[in-house]
């Protein structure tokens, strides 16, 4: 049984940071044969302004709901693009583990569930349409069945990972449907989504910071 506090998840986003850092230039590549170029650098901006933010707080005095609720605020104000999507995510987190001060395995995959829910409702997206949705609901399901089946925290969060992997992979067979990758319509056959592949970046960091 794992056990993270609120020291244990900033840790978690310091390091998704430093993931999504190293993974901008790819990143804005895939954004540049079906958007506009610039993912990578704003899902920097938006983790950055999160670890900068985490780094003012008392973690001592800092229950896990209300860090969660500064990482959803930080990561809004700094005006990237995925901005309300991933800040939908935090405070849906924040309100499945709210009251607790200690997370353990079942709360870092409820957390889990619920971000990927909040990705979803906000941007009213469905499996098929490459979005990020294409791997972060496959990875959520996947986490939380291999959890009900009894399997450790790190076996779920592998099963996540690879689930969102493969999601991530199937969105080049598909047609975009949302955004501004789907004004090219059959043009962006081929290409993986720049959200979905910045959100196997993102869960593969959930795995190694927390399991």
């Amino acid at each position: 049984m794992t056990s993270i506090d609120s020291a244990g998840l900033k840790r978690m986003f310091d390091e998704i940071a430093a993931a999504i850092d190293a993974d901008k230039d790819r990143l804005c590549q895939l954004d540049g044969v079906i958007g506009d170029a610039d993912h990578g650098i704003a899902m920097a901006l938006g983790f950055g302004a999160v670890r900068e933010a985490l780094a003012q707080l008392d973690l001592a005095a800092t229950g896990p709901t209300a860090l969660l609720n500064t990482a959803a605020k930080s990561f809004l104000n700094a005006g990237a693009s995925s901005g309300p999507l991933y800040a939908t995510a935090f405070m849906r987190a924040a309100a499945a583990v709210k009251g607790k001060a200690i997370l353990e395995d079942a709360d870092i995959i409820a957390m889990l569930r619920a971000m990927a829910q909040g990705i979803q409702d906000r941007g009213k997206a469905e499996l098929g349409e490459k979005t990020m949705v294409d791997a972060w609901l496959p990875a959520a399901q996947a986490a939380g069945a291999a959890q009900e089946a009894g399997k450790t925290l790190l076996e779920s969060l592998e099963t996540a990972l690879a689930a969102a992997e493969r999601g991530a992979e199937a969105t080049k067979d598909m047609i975009a449907a949302k955004g501004r990758s789907s004004r090219l319509g059959e043009r962006s056959l081929g290409h993986m989504d720049p959200g979905a592949a910045s959100a196997v970046t993102i869960i593969k960091a959930i795995r190694d910071s927390l399991a």
